[in-house]
C-alpha cells in the first residue's frame, strides 16, 4: 500500500484562519499547505507514535503490535506482541517512552483487555533491550488497570503523559460510553489520574479526601484521547464529545469538566445536554468544535522548524480527517489552523529537529501510514 511521497502536494489541502474559542472555524477555499509531508512507512493500523532520544520511533499497532522503527522508517522490528482485545475501539493504544529512558530503557503503554465483569484499559511497563538489530521489550509488569471493567468496546482513552520533573504519570481513562461513571467517585471512569511511576496512587491527590478513588486528579471527562504538557507546566487534555461539543481543556487539580450533565454537544438519539454555562460549577473547556473534528492524539510543539507555531497544541482529526493546530497562550487557547490531510489522523509528534510526525488511522479510506512534515520550500 506504499505510495509516493508525492501524495502530499498533490492531494491535501488546508483550511486555515482563526476563530474565536467555542465557535465552529468555518471551511475556506483551499491554500497552500505550510508543509510537505513525506511517507516513512505504511503501518496496518496504528494507534500512537514515540519518538526515542536516538531518533528511533515506537508505534503501536491496533492487535497488539509494538514496532521499533528507524528515523527515516526504513528499517523496522517487532519488539513485543501484546495480547489484547481489539474489539471496537480497542487494542494496543499509547507508548510513551519513560522520562528517565536513556539510562533505564522503560517504555510505558496502554492497552485494551478482557477481565471479571466486561473490559478495560491497562497501564504496563517494559523495558526496551538488546543489541542494535534484536531489541525486544522485556519485563512487561501491569501497573494499573481501569475500575471496574465494564461491558462493552469503546472510550477506554488511555493516554499517558509524565510530569515536567518526571516523577508522576497522568493516565487517561475513558467513561466506557457509560456516561454516569464520569461523575461516580467510586470509579476511575471518565477521569484523570495521577500515579506514581509505578502505577500507584500519587500522594497529594485532591480528591481522595472527598471519598474519590485515590488516583483520580479531575472528573467529568467522556473520552480522553489527548493529554500533554506544556514548557509552563500546563496540563492540556482533549476529549470526544457526544453529538458535537468536542473539546480541549485546561486540566486542573479536582476539577470537574462537567460530562455528562453539561456538553456543548447533544446526545446521538437527539436529547439536549445543557451547555457549559458561567457559574454552573463545572470546568468548561478552553476551545470546542460542532461540527466535530473527532480528536486523536495531542502534541504540544517544541521544535524550531515551524517557529511561528512553537508553543502550540496540534491534534490529529479523525472523521475530519485533519490536522489541528490550536494557539496556546498561557492558560487561554483558540484555534488556529485546519488542515485537511485526506485521511484520519490518530496520533501526533515530533522529531528532534523539529519535523512533525503523523500517523493515519487506515479506517475509512485510510491508510494507516507515517508521514513527517516538514516546512514546504519557498
Amino acid at each position: 500500500m506504499i505510495r509516493s511521497a508525492l501524495f502530499a502536494t498533490a492531494m491535501l489541502t488546508a483550511t486555515a484562519g482563526a476563530a474565536a474559542p467555542g465557535e465552529s472555524q468555518a471551511a475556506d477555499a483551499p491554500a497552500a499547505l505550510p508543509f510537505r509531508a513525506t511517507v516513512l512507512a505504511d503501518l496496518d493500523s496504528p494507534w500512537a507514535i514515540a519518538v526515542l532520544p536516538d531518533g528511533r520511533l515506537l508505534v503501536t499497532e491496533k492487535k497488539g503490535r509494538m514496532l521499533l522503527l528507524s528515523a527515516d522508517g526504513k528499517q523496522r522490528r517487532t519488539v513485543a506482541t501484546v495480547a489484547v482485545d481489539s474489539a471496537g475501539q480497542g487494542g494496543l493504544m499509547d507508548v510513551v517512552a519513560a522520562p528517565g529512558f536513556a539510562n533505564n530503557g522503560h517504555v510505558y503503554f496502554s492497552y485494551s483487555t478482557a477481565g471479571p465483569g466486561g473490559k478495560g484499559v491497562v497501564l504496563a511497563r517494559g523495558k526496551l533491550e538488546g543489541a542494535a538489530g534484536s531489541e525486544r521489550l522485556g519485563g512487561i509488569e501491569t501497573l494499573f488497570s481501569a475500575r471496574p471493567f465494564v461491558e462493552g468496546n469503546g472510550h477506554y482513552s488511555g493516554r499517558i503523559a509524565f510530569s515536567p520533573d518526571g516523577q508522576h504519570l497522568f493516565f487517561t481513562n475513558g467513561e466506557r460510553q457509560k456516561f454516569t461513571p464520569a461523575e461516580d467517585k467510586t470509579m476511575t471512569l471518565g477521569k484523570v489520574l495521577r500515579l506514581t511511576l509505578d502505577g500507584k496512587p500519587a500522594l497529594g491527590n485532591p480528591l481522595a479526601a472527598q471519598g474519590f478513588q485515590p488516583e483520580v486528579w479531575s472528573y467529568g471527562h467522556r473520552n480522553l484521547l489527548g493529554i500533554a504538557f506544556d514548557a509552563q507546566g500546563n496540563l492540556w487534555e482533549q476529549e470526544m464529545g457526544p453529538k458535537g461539543g468536542d473539546e480541549v481543556n485546561l486540566i486542573l487539580p479536582g476539577r470537574n469538566y462537567g460530562y455528562p450533565n453539561v456538553s456543548n454537544g447533544s446526545h446521538y438519539d437527539g436529547r439536549d445536554i445543557p451547555d457549559h454555562a458561567p457559574g454552573d460549577g463545572y470546568e468548561a473547556p478552553k476551545v470546542w468544535w460542532n461540527p466535530v473534528i473527532s480528536p486523536g492524539g495531542l502534541m504540544i510543539y517544541s521544535g524550531t522548524l515551524f517557529p511561528a507555531w512553537k508553543g502550540d497544541a496540534f491534534i490529529g482529526g479523525l472523521s475530519s480527517q485533519s490536522l489541528v493546530r490550536v494557539d496556546l497562550d498561557g492558560t487561554a487557547a483558540r484555534k488556529g489552523d485546519q488542515w485537511a490531510m485526506g485521511a484520519r489522523i490518530r496520533d501526533v509528534d515530533q522529531t528532534a529537529d523539529g519535523a512533525i510526525l503523523v500517523i493515519e488511522d487506515e479506517d475509512d479510506g485510510s491508510q494507516g501510514r507515517l508521514l513527517k512534515l516538514t516546512p514546504a520550500p519557498a
